[in-house]
């Protein structure tokens, strides 16, 4: 098990998520995410702006993916 937050995620608190995957916990991002959007929270509405933004570039988002993927697998398991 490793544990990320939001904000290294690319969110906007420091929410943790754990998983024995980073596919896991990306979901579990994305679930929290929904759920501040629907709340309108502010600081979470820009981080997905800019989210949205790289999403339209495939290589972008790729690349994004591909860096927190490292990111967790160099993290310590719990």
């Amino acid at each position: 098990m490793k544990t990320m937050t939001c904000i290294q995620l690319g969110g906007a608190c420091d929410k943790e998520f754990t998983a024995d995957t980073f596919e896991e916990i990306a979901e579990m991002s994305k679930k929290h995410g929904m759920e501040m959007y629907q709340k309108g929270d502010k600081p979470h509405l820009e981080a997905m702006s800019k989210m949205q933004e790289m999403m339209k570039s495939p290589d972008a988002m790729k690349d994004w993916f591909d860096k927190k993927r490292e990111v967790f697998d160099a993290l310590p398991s719990n």
